[in-house]
């Protein structure tokens, strides 16, 4: 009989059935009701907490506090907070928080530099565009248009 028809074997279930991958056979965590499984969903709804309470932070701001406070600080409070809740999302769902030094700093520095190539660029567009619309050389030519 080969190595691939064994199904006292993990390989077994790799080759076969993808399904029984994860139905438990194979899991970290055989019993629910263990000490393991117990400290992970306390995890998990710390977590929801914690994204619960912001998001409610950000819908309160966005409803009692954006008439009276200025856009600019508005969107910087919220762009705060919603990286806060990214970074957050990523630590712990995508388990970057678990990685080391060297990976973290691989994957968040491009992105850091990423946002702030985008925020140049459109802080540069915006920049030009007001420069053409308020150029002498410009409104001399939609002058000479409009005659």
């Amino acid at each position: 009989m080969s190595s691939h028809s064994n199904q006292d074997s993990n390989q077994f279930y790799y080759e076969g059935d993808q399904s029984k991958l994860y139905s438990g056979i194979l899991a970290h965590h055989s019993d629910i009701n263990s000490d393991e499984s117990k400290a992970q969903v306390k995890k998990i709804w710390k977590i929801f907490w914690i994204l619960l309470a912001i998001t409610i932070v950000e819908v309160f701001i966005g409803m009692k506090l954006s008439h009276s406070v200025s856009k600019a600080l508005i969107a910087f409070v919220f762009l705060g907070l919603t990286i806060l809740k990214a970074g957050y999302i990523v630590a712990v769902f995508m388990h970057l928080g678990d990685e080391f030094k060297g990976f973290m700093i691989t994957v968040l520095v491009p992105l850091v530099l990423f946002v702030w190539f985008i925020i140049a660029f459109l802080a540069d567009g915006g920049f030009w565009l007001h420069m053409n619309d308020h150029s002498p050389a410009r409104s001399h030519t939609t002058q000479q248009v409009a005659n």
